[in-house]
Formats: structure tokens, sequence, C-alpha cells
């Protein structure tokens, strides 16, 4: 009789940033007799249309374990983003389109690079140094997402710059949606060979100005299985590592004010299915969502600014678990509500209510107005950097 085979260790992880991490190793059995042919490591690039004549590419990164990340320099928008299952299976987790003529129509801003100010300034204004600058309003009243023309629509300048890691670069000139200053920004994008994307966000400027940069992928853990079945986030759950919430005025503007999460739906630092408790009978989820839903940024724990676990997401069907590091103060958790079955992505996969998830590491909405949130201000001779990690693995078999 021989000896069973004991089962494998897989290491998954994706990460955005330059960290030591702790590796999280899974059990699988068979995983390798499953698993299909790998891609080559590296970076390829492929054309992806053109706009206003610049033309735009899509750069495909993958590592040796065959994991997978597609990039492209208009807006940094990720369009695919295909991790192991707990089966040993990709597959795509992220919202988006298979072309770029798709992304050109108004959207929800899916999977793109967020600037010159991620989440909202409100009343499109704010005063600096004495100066009051009147920015461009694009959410009612409100400044959001960096305007009208922000960071998701312009072509970046993309550069290799290492086998796995691509480099974009942009300038936003003077006056660029009413900010102050010249702003020059580099973000870089690597995928390791230990399953980690890391996003770094580099920026200085010729005069003081707010900065505040972000990435706006929507997940769904279980999408690639969404073809058979509406997509939902309502079964994944959800940590957030945060004992206070930014509350939020009409308009989703903050009042100032840091509410404790006890108590309360707000409440994440133990897990919670997403769907358990969106439509409940509280303010703060009705302002987010007139059928309620979360559109709001908890005040994380670590105030340090060094790279700190943020939040996690596990879906069980799949056995796939995110984990989010950051170096921001705050993270912003959208569950999906203005998706209403308008938008039909890829693989025809119509995109409803809490098809998906945003969880995007940022200092806190409207800070420019509020002198006791972290400062958002970067002047001439300082450099703004950020980093924030999406690890990806599945949980034990047991």
């Amino acid at each position: 009789m021989k000896k069973p085979i004991a089962p494998k260790l897989l290491l998954f992880t994706i990460t955005l940033l330059t960290t030591s991490l702790i590796p999280v190793f899974v059990s699988f059995d068979a995983i390798a007799a499953t698993a299909t042919a790998k891609p080559a490591p590296g970076i390829t690039q492929a054309a992806f249309g053109q706009v206003k004549g610049q033309p735009v590419a899509l750069y495909t990164l993958t590592n040796k374990n065959g994991m997978t990340v597609k990039i492209t320099n208009y807006g940094g928008i990720i369009t695919e983003l295909h991790v192991p299952d707990k089966n040993g299976n990709p597959g795509d987790i992220v919202l988006g389109f298979d072309n770029l003529d798709a992304y050109l129509r108004p959207n929800p801003y899916f999977g793109a690079l967020i600037g010159r100010y991620g989440n909202r300034i409100a009343n499109a204004r704010f005063t600096l140094d004495g100066a009051t600058h009147n920015l461009t309003p694009n959410n009612g009243k409100n400044h959001m997402h960096g305007g009208k023309q922000g960071f998701n629509k312009a072509v970046w300048t993309a550069r290799v710059v290492a086998p796995s890691t691509l480099e974009l670069t942009h300038t936003s000139n003077d006056g660029d949606e009413g900010y102050p200053g010249t702003l020059h920004v580099t973000v870089t994008y690597t995928l390791t060979d230990d399953n980690e994307l890391k996003i770094d966000y580099r920026a200085t400027t010729d005069k003081p100005t707010p900065v505040n940069l972000t990435n706006h992928t929507y997940f769904n853990l279980a999408l690639d299985r969404a073809p058979a079945q509406r997509p939902t986030i309502d079964n994944h759950e959800l940590t957030i590592l945060a004992d206070r919430y930014t509350e939020v005025a009409p308009g989703l503007i903050p009042t100032g004010r840091l509410p404790p999460v006890a108590g309360t739906p707000m409440d994440f630092t133990t897990p919670h299915r997403i769907g358990e408790r969106a439509g409940a009978d509280f303010a703060q989820l009705k302002l987010a969502s007139a059928a309620g839903g979360y559109d709001h940024n908890w005040v994380l724990r670590s105030t340090t600014g060094k790279l700190a676990l943020a939040a996690t997401v596990y879906e069980p069907q799949t056995g796939r678990l995110m984990e989010v590091f950051t170096t921001e103060p705050g993270i912003q958790f959208y569950s999906g509500n203005f998706l209403n079955g308008k938008i039909t992505g890829k693989n025809n996969i119509t995109y409803t209510r809490r098809s998906a998830l945003c969880l995007e590491t940022q200092h806190f909405p409207d800070s420019p107005n509020h002198p006791s949130f972290p400062p958002t201000i970067l002047r001439p001779g300082e450099t703004y950097h950020s980093q924030t990690i999406y690890k990806f693995s599945v949980k034990p078999v047991k």
C-alpha cells in the first residue's frame, strides 16, 4: 500500500506596495493535477486604441505562478485581475470592460487611478493660505474624484522599468479643474512572484495644493462564477480595522464628527456579511442610498503612516480572501449602491446594485475644509508618498 501524499503548500498573495509581509500558506489537495498551463512571466504590451490621437496600450503583468493583472495607461485602469480560488483555478475578480471605447463612455470609475483629490470636496471649493480656490463641480454642487477631467481620464506615460513593474507618469497643470500648482505624479504597479500587486504613489508640486490619490477598482471575489448567476457581494464577509467612521450629511459630505462604530451597522471590527446590515434602518446608510448601503470613510486604527492591515474580505464560495494594507489613515468602503443594471461589462455580465465593492485607501473626504482631519496639503520641496496592497490568498481547506 502506498503512503498518502502530503498536501502541497501554495502561497497566494497580491500586494500594492513595497514591504515585508508574513506569507499566508494554504493547503490544497491535487491542485497541481488540475492546474492549466501558465503563461510566461513578465510584461507584455498590446494596442488598446486611441484617445484624441494618443495611442493607448494594454499591459499584461504575469508572475511565475500564472497570476495576471491587466492595466491600461488610459486612466491607469486595472481592467482584469486573475487570482486563484480554493481549487487553484484563476478567475477575473474586477468589474470593467474588454475594450477602450467602453471606458471612454460614462462609467463609475471602474479600476481607475483617482486624483488630484479622491472623494468629495464640499461646494467645490477650499481655502488655502488665505486664498479661496474654486474647483469644477461634478457631483451636484460638490467636487468629486478630481473633477470632470480627473486622472481617470488622462493618458498616462507608461514605461516598463523592471520585468514585473509598470511605471505610469502624468503631469497635472496649474489650474487643472481649479487646483493650484503643477503636479507631477508617478504611480507604479508591481506584480511579484509572491502574488503581490504593489501600487506606489508619489507626487511633487511647485505650489501648495491638496493631494489625495487612490485606486477605484470594483472587486467581487466570486465574479468568475457570475455568468451562471447574478453577481453579488452580499455574502462577502468584511472586516475593517477601524473603531470610528466619518459621519456624513446629505451629499455624503463629512460633518466633521467621527462617531464610534460600536453598536451600529458600521461596526466591522469583527467579520460581517455585507448584505447582513446594508438595509438596516440607520440614517447613515440611508444617506448613502435610499435603499441602504455603504459609502463612507472609516478612520483606521493605525496612525503611524506605515504600512498596516486595514481590511479583509472573504468570499466563502470560492474561498478567496483579500487583505488590504495601506499607509493611509482612512479607507472608503463603497458597496456598489449606484450600480443599477444599465452597464454591461466583460463576459456580458450586467452590473446591478451591490455587484461589487470598492475599498479605496485615502485621506478623509473634504479634508481641505476640515482642519481637524489629517492634512492633505502638499507643498513645494515635499514628496507625496502613499502605498496600498490588495493581497489575495485562500483560506485553508478544512
